[in-house]
């Protein structure tokens, strides 16, 4: 799917400021096309199921940002009373490092913070190690933990 930014008009836009809001159901096929071109997308994981069990618990965590109605980022996070996580933080790669990534983190950050959630974690796929800095700059820090799971549910 064109993310819709190829002309020279297009080119123009996107010196323009972004809007953020809450995720519509018409948003999915831009969403998926725009977290496939960020290489976000694993074949273990299914992004419309992701969107629609994200859906079912809380919406108002699913964030979009776009300029001139075009959707340029995301940021899908969850809280589960004790801690809150991000996940599906996405920018348009031609829009990167411009301070949309660290806008949509402040957005998720701010909401978190209402709902009284006192730490965040996020995870960072060995192969996207790329996005440390980014995470730096934004004050996370690598923690001295171990990720375990278990998969309960295949998509495949």
């Amino acid at each position: 799917m064109d993310l819709g930014f190829e002309s020279l008009r297009d080119r123009q836009e996107i010196m323009s400021e972004p809007t953020f809001r809450k995720f519509k159901k018409t948003d999915t096929d831009t969403v998926v096309a725009l977290w496939k071109t960020c290489k976000l997308i694993v074949p273990w994981n299914d992004p419309l199921k992701d969107i629609k069990r994200k859906l079912f618990i809380k919406d108002d965590l699913f964030i979009i940002g776009e300029i001139n109605n075009k959707i340029i980022a995301t940021a899908m996070a969850g809280y589960d009373g004790h801690r809150g996580y991000i996940y599906y933080l996405a920018v348009l790669p031609k829009l990167q490092k411009k301070g949309i990534g660290s806008s949509i983190l402040s957005i998720i950050e701010k909401k978190l913070y209402k709902l009284g959630c006192p730490k965040i974690n996020l995870f960072v796929r060995n192969t996207n190690i790329k996005v440390k800095a980014f995470y730096k700059t934004n004050n996370y820090e690598i923690q001295d933990s171990l990720i375990y799971g278990k998969r309960i549910i295949s998509d495949n």
